[in-house]
Parts: structure tokens; sequence; C-alpha cells
């Protein structure tokens, strides 16, 4: 056993200084210290690392550290909700979120034509002007054939590269070329874009999501090891965890992701996978049975800028040395 050390406030303290020194205490500032170190771990090695992101992300703010992320390489692959992807497109054409209050009067906000999420406001005229962005983008595409949303949104961030005037997740994905998925868009803006798109253009693009599963497994399957990172649970999580489950397909046994760290503020309890914990997961082998995890019960608005800017501080020279995992998808033959 190790001596809880007391946290000594130094002037000048840097973050991973920070964070270094809640690794001597306990509860979830010891986790999140964890969270860093395993991250770091899953950067020395050889490991792909799949990053899930759900919640009301870009909207509260975390934009930039996802941009981050994607620049220097600290994620591989990221799956998200369609509405973290709607969000980043919107800041991206220039748009804007607003802080807010919890407590202001939701129907006057309702006259006056803004929408809420939590104490966060975004107007319904410029929500629209995003999603006419969308339904032009979807009817310049080619309507007889079906995309995996990996290869959308790598063309609607090719469009953005050009259009945009703030560099956003799609963008710098899209120059990194770092794959995005996205495995339920019809619950979000971007479904009821195509949808308008249909009714009232005739467009009649489709998504194939099934290839983006089998390019999911193939990805897993080629890596040598893989790690996770979850923000929030909801469908990126198990989009993510049940390629693991698959590498039968392509005749392959898989043992389970070997690094996993979750940021959430749900419990295990109520049965759903938000907050799943990853003992559990290893009952399912989506989570190798000597897997290095962590849990970080916390705000990821608050924990993630954090371990973010710890890991920057730290491994700059890991960051550029890394050796990134190399890709074949779809019939574009991106290499990444």
């Amino acid at each position: 056993m190790k001596k809880v050390t007391p946290f000594p406030i130094s002037q000048g303290c840097s973050v991973s200084e920070l964070v270094q020194k809640m690794a001597g205490t306990s509860f979830q500032a010891r986790n999140l210290s964890r969270g860093v170190e395993i991250w770091s771990q899953m950067l020395e090695g050889e490991a792909t690392i799949f990053f899930g992101l759900a919640g009301a992300m870009i909207p509260a703010g975390m934009r930039h550290v996802m941009v981050y992320l994607i620049q220097n390489r600290l994620i591989d692959c990221l799956v998200s909700t369609g509405a973290n992807l709607f969000h980043d497109l919107h800041e991206t054409l220039g748009r804007f979120h607003w802080q807010g209050d919890a407590r202001d009067d939701d129907r006057e906000l309702a006259n006056s034509k803004l929408y809420r999420i939590h104490d966060v406001l975004a107007s319904e005229e410029e929500f629209g002007k995003t999603e006419e962005f969308v339904i032009d983008f979807s009817s310049a595409l080619e309507q007889d054939q079906a995309y995996s949303t990996r290869e959308f949104f790598f063309l609607l961030g090719k469009a953005l590269s050009t259009q945009g005037k703030e560099e956003g997740i799609l963008t710098a994905a899209a120059k990194a070329n770092l794959p995005i998925y996205c495995p339920a868009p019809g619950d979000s803006v971007f479904g009821t874009a195509l949808a308008a798109a249909r009714v009232k253009r005739g467009n009649h693009l489709l998504f194939d999501v099934i290839k983006d599963i089998i390019e999911m497994i193939q990805i897993d399957c080629s890596a040598p090891s893989t790690g996770v990172i979850f923000i929030g649970g909801g469908t990126p999580k198990n989009f993510i965890q049940q390629a693991e489950l698959c590498g039968y397909i392509f005749d392959k046994k898989l043992k389970g992701h070997e690094y996993a760290i979750q940021i959430t503020t749900d419990s295990p309890q109520w049965g759903g996978l938000s907050g799943c914990t990853f003992d559990e997961a290893r009952s399912w082998r989506k989570i190798a049975p000597d897997a290095k995890t962590v849990i970080i019960n916390s705000d990821a608005t608050i924990a993630l800028p954090i371990m973010v800017s710890a890991l920057g501080e730290r491994i700059t020279k890991i960051i550029e040395n890394r050796r990134k995992p190399s890709f074949i998808l779809g019939r574009d033959l991106a290499i990444l």
C-alpha cells in the first residue's frame, strides 16, 4: 500500500504537475491522474486509439480540445453522435453557442427562438442556416450510391476546409485523414436535413452504416493492440466495443481492448451502457482480462481539458515520434 499524499499547493504549478500531484490523493482526482497515465501508455505503445464522443460537448466549449486531439494524433479514430458533429459544423461556419442560464424562462426562450442546452443557448435561425448548408452539401453529392458515414463526414470536412471560418473536428480530421464514424446519423440534424432534402428536392442519398461496422472491425483486427476513451457512453461506446466481438467475421479472435478510459457521470446500477463498468465489459470480452482501465466519475468539461493539457505538456516528444497506425478504408483507399 502507498500512503495518501496530501495535495501540496505551489506557485507556478503546471497542469502536468497538478495531475502528478493528484496521483497521491484519492477518489476522482487519483482516477483522473491514472487516466492520463493510461492514455500516455497507449501513445508510447502501438495501440490504435478509439475515441467515443457523446453528450453535448461541442456546445459546452470542447471543440478546440477535440481539434487538438486530432491534430496531434492523440487519437486515431473518432466515433461521435451526430449532434456533436452538427454543433462542430455550426461553429466551423462561424456561428456560435452562447452562455445562458439554466434558470432562464424556457417559454421566453421559445418565443425568442432560442434553444437551451442546460446553460448554453443557440439561435434557431442560425441552426436553420446550418441545416440548409447540410442540405445543399448533400444535394451536391452523387445520389445513386450509399455513403458510409466516414465517407460522408470526410467529404464534408474537405468542403468545410475551403468554406469554413474556424478549424473544427470535421476539417481537422479531413486534413489528418482520421476516420470519423457516426453510427446513428438519423438521431441528429444530419438526419432531418437529409429527410428535408429528400422531401423537398427529391434527393436519394443513403448512409451505408453496415459498411461503417465492417470498417471498424477491419481497423480493430489490423491493430497490434487497441485502446478506448469514452466521453459519456451511448451509441459511440457500444459501436466501438462491439467491434471486439466481431473478429470472427474476418476469421480472427480478438482478446478485447487492452486500455480503457471513460469519463462519465452515470452510475452502473441502472443498467445503461453509459454507466456500465469495464468489469462488466470483460464478461462480453469487449475489454481484455488484464486491460489497464479507469473510470473517472466527473463532468467531462472539467476532466477532459485537464487531461489533454497534461498530456500536451508531458509527452511532446512522444506525440512527435508516435508511430501512427495505417488503415486502408473504402473505395477511396485513403491511407491514414
